[in-house]
């Protein structure tokens, strides 16, 4: 199957590979919650970024890879219903940002920060944090041999950034965007988001001064 970005809830997953990088999509339940494999194609260590729900989904989708870890891009309640399940069942350590300690159902077993680079197999997974949707919000980066792969939980969708409660989250999540993302990061950038289907940087780059402007 050619690679779309889009999948459907409870559906089948899509996989493409860029170099040394594994990407696989799934999304889940009622909220179309996306959850990714991040994996090393040569080792098959790996992540799985967000505990979002379904458990016994998520332990299929890392069957045929060794996970890590699970790591959250935030903390709100559709992307930790399955923490139980993935902690306790799979044996899977949850690891996030201690911004979101409050919204997290039990401690993570390992504070990420950004700047941090996580080991995965000969993959090295950028941490960018970036406030605003929530205080603890959280990037994942990560470099193929043909682009970078950008995973933005609900920061970061195809027309905006996501949801904020106040203007000042509003500048903040913007300034970050600009600042750490757009500045830095190629249009070829792809971007896999928390919701709905992906997009790149090019994209969205024509659009920021139309954001900045509407708030959120």
């Amino acid at each position: 199957m050619t690679y779309t970005g889009h999948v459907e809830p409870d559906g089948p997953w899509q996989d493409r590979q860029d170099g040394p990088v594994h990407l696989r999509k799934l999304s889940v339940e009622e909220f179309d919650n996306n959850v990714y494999v991040v994996s090393c194609a040569r080792t098959g260590e790996a992540l799985l970024v967000d505990v979002a729900a379904r458990p016994e989904r998520l332990a299929e989708a890392v069957a045929d890879v060794e996970p890590l870890a699970a790591v959250q891009t935030h903390g709100h309640w559709d992307h930790i219903r399955a923490w139980d399940g993935v902690r306790d069942d799979l044996g899977l350590p949850v690891w996030g940002h201690p911004g979101d300690a409050e919204l997290f159902p039990r401690p993570v077993d390992r504070e990420l920060h950004g700047g941090e680079v996580l080991e995965v197999g000969d993959l090295e997974v950028e941490v960018i944090h970036l406030p605003g949707h929530t205080e603890g919000s959280l990037l994942y980066l990560v470099t193929g041999d043909e682009r970078p792969h950008l995973l933005t939980g609900d920061t970061l969708f195809p027309g905006g950034h996501g949801r904020t409660t106040s203007d000042e989250d509003h500048h903040r999540i913007m300034d970050g965007l600009e600042a750490k993302i757009f500045d830095r990061l190629p249009d070829e950038t792809w971007v896999y988001p928390g919701h709905g289907d992906d997009t790149t940087l090019g994209a969205e780059r024509p659009h920021l001064d139309e954001w900045r402007e509407r708030g959120w």
